[in-house]
């Protein structure tokens, strides 16, 4: 099953055109030299409605998989964790716990992350570093998961 993928940017200043999106075009290249086939892109503010809104239209495109990076800190603007939240279907915590104990043996910093994975419809969600290398290290250590979740994600029957 090849996974078909929507990566969103979610910032202020790269959807102002204030700043180039380095964040995306990171996980569209590990996602291609994965092997998964990157269908949609988008960069939006941080707004929770246009988080929202975009997760929902990527996952009505055929994403079964959309990445998210950005907005996962503690600033007064990040609040992906939070939009994700409000629309899931259910959240899948030991991404998170993956995604931060092996981000502490990199950073302590990591410890402030709000990184998380959830079902929204039938895609699996996972809301990313906003940093270019955290976003790609966080899916690194999640990576084998994928496949098997987005395949529960979409209802498809698997052997366990």
């Amino acid at each position: 099953m090849q996974i078909q993928v929507g990566i969103i940017t979610i910032s202020d200043r790269a959807s102002a055109g204030d700043y180039d999106d380095l964040g995306g075009p990171a996980l569209k290249q590990i996602a291609q030299k994965i092997g998964w086939h990157v269908l949609a892109e988008a960069i939006v503010p941080d707004e929770m409605v246009r988080i929202q809104e975009t997760i929902r239209s990527f996952a009505r495109q055929g994403c079964g998989l959309v990445l998210t990076t950005g907005g996962t800190g503690i600033g007064p603007r990040d609040v992906t964790p939070e939009a994700i939240r409000a629309v899931m279907r259910v959240e899948l915590p030991g991404f998170g716990e993956v995604m931060r104990a092996e981000s502490m043996k990199i950073t302590p910093d990591a410890i402030l992350s709000r990184n998380l994975a959830a079902v929204v419809d039938q895609a699996l969600v996972i809301a990313l570093p906003g940093k270019p290398s955290g976003a790609v290290e966080c899916l690194s250590f999640v990576q084998g998961a994928i496949p098997h979740g987005v395949a529960l994600a979409q209802g498809t029957p698997t052997s366990c």
